[in-house]
């Protein structure tokens, strides 16, 4: 597809600030598909999928209807091997449908969601990426398009972060407005005491996130849980927090784990933060837990 030019590297600052904030009806799909249109960007939605037969058809065609509007180029779904019918459920519903394992399949097994998004960027075609999950209940295309808008429309905006409520039912003690209980508990305290600049992310572990694909094949990926805070901290680290937006998705409302589940996922986020620190020079032991395998850069990755 064509496109334009990535915007400048920016330099990263110390000062802690706030990345901008934007509402998600700021950017309706009309406006979008102008805009776009007018500078020459194609768009690509990717959702990694496994066992969403439930809620991927209905994603599948609300984005399919962006596509109509002018608004989305492709809507793909990259499946990891579903036994319920993920990946016949999305094709019937229009998506074009990826198993994970064909994609690179020169680097082995698939080793989670973070990997899965890193090989999806093989076959994305689009200037603009918006990664959303595919266990969305009630899904309203405001996901798509509140992520889109800064990219299309913000010309300095090179990254963008969703934040929502959470749904009815979130748990007992859950914050309506905290995005999950390792989000709160884990990854924003991590991130206000290591990298205060990313202090005011507001959900760090969003699976709602856009970037220019440029952006996207300049960093490695973390595989599994990592792969939300890791990418955070690499987008700050090349593009600064004046090329980050946020964006208010409202209410999200999807399936929640109980809390034995997240011991394991609260400790790689925190590996893999403190595999960054170490890489930085600030932590000088490395830690005791192994932080996430990474995918490299996609830009260094040469094939025949």
């Amino acid at each position: 597809m064509p496109g334009s030019a990535a915007p400048p590297k920016a330099a990263v600052s110390d000062d802690p600030g706030e990345a901008r904030v934007f509402h998600h009806a700021r950017f309706s799909a009309a406006g979008i598909a102008r805009e776009r249109s007018r500078e020459g960007l194609g768009v690509s939605v990717c959702l990694p999928a496994r066992e969403c037969a439930g809620t991927v058809g209905q994603i599948a065609h609300v984005l399919g209807e962006l596509c109509e509007a002018g608004a989305v180029d492709e809507v793909v779904v990259v499946d990891a091997a579903s036994a319920d019918g993920t990946a016949e459920v999305a094709r019937a519903a229009g998506a074009i449908v990826w198993q994970e394992v064909e994609l690179l399949p020169e680097y082995g097994p698939v080793l989670g969601k973070g990997d899965a998004m890193w090989r999806a960027l093989s076959v994305l075609r689009g200037d603009v990426v918006c990664f959303l999950d595919a266990d969305t209940e009630s899904f309203s295309p405001h996901f798509a398009t509140g992520l889109l808008g800064p990219l299309v429309c913000e010309p300095d905006v090179s990254f963008a972060k969703g934040f929502y409520r959470r749904s009815p039912g979130a748990g007992a003690g859950a914050r309506a407005d905290a995005g999950g209980r390792v989000n709160a508990l884990m990854a924003r305290p991590a991130l206000a005491v290591h990298y205060p600049q990313l202090a005011g992310i507001r959900q760090p572990l969003a699976g709602e996130v856009a970037a220019r694909r440029e952006l996207l094949r300049r960093l490695p990926f973390a595989t599994g849980y990592g792969v939300e805070i890791a990418m955070l901290i690499d987008a700050w680290r090349d593009v600064g927090l004046a090329g980050i937006a946020q964006v208010d998705l409202e209410e999200h409302r999807h399936g929640h784990q109980a809390l034995a589940q997240l011991e394991p996922m609260a400790r790689t986020v925190l590996a893999t933060v403190a595999a960054r620190l170490q890489r930085e020079g600030r932590l000088l032991q490395a830690a005791a837990h192994p932080a996430p395998v990474e995918r490299p850069p996609l830009a260094s990755v040469s094939r025949a």
